[in-house]
């Protein structure tokens, strides 16, 4: 009862939301240029506002944004640490001694463990890897991760990925029991960094900023092939795995990243890496690969053993030379990817139990909810779709039976998480992450203090502009603008994902040309009329909103809708509003 009654209170919230999202036009900027740029490329001039609204202004600059190359990737060494982590490496390549990649339990940290594994071996060195538990041990290189990776393993060089930044003392301890470190990590420093043989952190200086850790870790086997080169090895077949981390790390898909994501869904779609391979055939994964296939697919699918138990099935399928081994293992995540799932939709219904009477959304500028028993490697998941439906940065904790709560949390554009979690760091025992995404440790004591003190930080940094949701419209379109030409225009503006959206265009004064339908008894099905051109629409979870009086204007995605071999437009439909309405700018 208590759960319908949830749901029925969130569904009512968001319809809300959707209904009072702003519309924010775009500015009409260096339009003039934009469209000698589309001419010049051959592009249709309905994206001209599109590339003015992403600076493509220059021919020379669209070009390198629409065609990126492999070759106007920057110099490795130009990331502080990678030539004291090369020098370091081949040092102990040629010792023989024994290196350990010490792992985080997400795709990030696996992906980044079996790229950095595959180069070294290729340069002849027989490197171990670890990867912790997470229920066990924790994130990083907690005191009992690392007391099992050292009287496992025995390791003379420890190369920790995607973790380390914010382990000073820890890596203090590891040196002085005889074993070297380097630390490849891309989370966001603190006042006190690591003392070890190299620290290789983006954060630390200038530029490089949004590299996620298989990037950098991309970087440094670049850097070592540079040093030493190995004629018969090819370093873009490894792109494929700096793609899937890039993707699901969400980090943003601009500059070099977008370089990495462009080929290395390429690469993917023709993957040497049997693992990759069988994981796509369970996933129902085919060419054209998009972020969104990543994303929704693959992505969870590898995240699903780390999340539950641990992540050495992931590793394991990454790195496996046998067919039959890798589509048993890729069985397994799938599996274990649909029991996270119900884990996930469990933990969703109580929390939205918690706000329907906790959450008054005049009063509260962010979210915290927790509770005994929640399981913490699906709190991630939990706390990202509550920010997304509510438009709240979220935090969602769960507790275990000694009163110690593991959290995630989830943030919306305008606040820093880890710049709000340092202002409540005195009711944590542990914080760290991104911008946009971090994690925390707290007493079962301290939940209440916190909660408050966190929403006191976002109400200070939110403004309530901030936390009015709105629609960024990207260009308006009339329906001749909508052909083939133009969809196949639009696909050079891919990947689309964090930091680079999928354009939304709008349309007025649109006529329905016939009666809606409904598809699934939830979403809605349209066809629409403009400038004697007919379209069809979809509308997803469309069926809880009323409809206005036409004529409508439409917020839409333009996507290709492939069926018996024919390619044709359909308008994914994110917003519908009556014409002349005057909320929004």
């Amino acid at each position: 009862m208590e759960v319908a009654l949830a749901m029925a209170t969130s569904v009512a919230f968001l319809a809300i939301i959707c209904m009072n999202r702003l519309w924010s036009f775009p500015e009409a900027m260096h339009l003039d240029s934009a469209l000698a740029v589309s001419r010049q490329l051959d592009i249709a001039p309905g994206l001209a506002r599109v590339l003015a609204k992403i600076g493509l202004v220059d021919e020379g600059k669209a070009r390198q944004f629409l065609f990126p190359r492999l070759r106007d990737l920057r110099d490795p060494f130009e990331i502080g640490g990678i030539r004291g982590a090369v020098d370091r490496i081949f040092q102990a390549i040629d010792r023989g001694e024994t290196i350990v990649l010490y792992g985080d339990y997400d795709v990030d940290g696996v992906t980044s463990v079996a790229l950095l594994h595959r180069v070294m071996r290729a340069f002849g060195t027989g490197v171990r890897t670890f990867l912790p538990h997470r229920l066990e041990e924790g994130y990083g290189l907690s005191e009992e991760g690392v007391q099992r990776c050292l009287a496992m393993q025995s390791p003379q060089l420890l190369i920790a990925l995607d973790c380390g930044t914010a382990a000073a003392d820890r890596i203090r301890e590891i040196e002085a029991a005889g074993v070297d470190v380097i630390v490849v990590d891309h989370h966001e420093t603190k006042s006190r960094l690591p003392d070890c043989r190299a620290f290789v952190n983006p954060k630390t200086g200038a530029s490089y900023h949004y590299l996620c850790t298989a990037g950098l870790v991309f970087k440094l086997c670049h850097a070592l092939l540079r040093t030493r080169r190995l004629p018969e090895f090819d370093l873009k077949k490894y792109l494929d795995l700096v793609a899937i981390a890039t993707i699901a790390d969400l980090v943003p898909l601009i500059e070099e990243n977008r370089t990495f994501v462009q080929h290395g869904l390429r690469q993917l779609e023709q993957t040497e890496w049997i693992g990759l391979r069988a994981l796509m055939q369970v996933a129902g994964v085919t060419p054209p690969i998009r972020p969104v296939h990543v994303g929704y697919r693959i992505g969870p699918r590898l995240n699903a053993a780390g999340r539950l138990g641990v992540a050495q099935d992931a590793l394991e399928l990454l790195l496996a030379e046998d067919a039959e081994k890798a589509l048993l293992l890729a069985r397994s995540l799938d599996w274990q990817n649909r029991d996270r799932q119900s884990v996930e939709q469990k933990t969703l219904d109580e929390a939205l139990v918690q706000l329907s009477y906790t959450f008054v959304p005049d009063r509260d500028a962010a979210i915290v909810v927790a509770s005994r028993g929640w399981h913490p490697g699906v709190v991630g998941i939990v706390a990202s779709r509550l920010t997304k439906q509510f438009h709240r940065p979220t935090v969602v904790i769960a507790f275990d039976d000694s009163g110690e709560g593991k959290g995630s949390g989830r943030s919306v554009a305008g606040l820093s998480l880890v710049r709000a979690l340092e202002e409540c760091g005195q009711y944590l025992l542990q914080f760290g992450g991104h911008e946009m995404a971090a994690g925390v440790r707290i007493e079962f004591d301290q939940l209440e203090l916190f909660s408050a003190a966190f929403r006191a930080a976002a109400r200070r940094m939110l403004t309530p502009d901030l936390l009015q949701p709105r629609l960024e419209l990207d260009a308006e379109l009339t329906g001749p603008d909508i052909t083939l030409k133009f969809l196949s225009c639009q696909d050079l503006l891919q990947p689309f994902g964090i930091g680079n959206p999928q354009p939304l265009f709008f349309i007025r004064r649109v006529a329905p040309a016939g009666e809606p339908r409904l598809l699934k008894e939830k979403h809605r099905l349209l066809m629409l009329r403009h400038g004697g051109c007919l379209f069809s629409a979809i509308h997803f979870n469309g069926a809880q909103f009323a409809l206005p009086e036409p004529p409508w204007d439409i917020a839409f995605y333009l996507e290709a809708n492939c069926y018996q071999s024919r390619v044709q437009l359909q308008l994914y439909v994110e917003s519908i509003r009556q014409s002349g309405s005057d909320y929004g700018r």
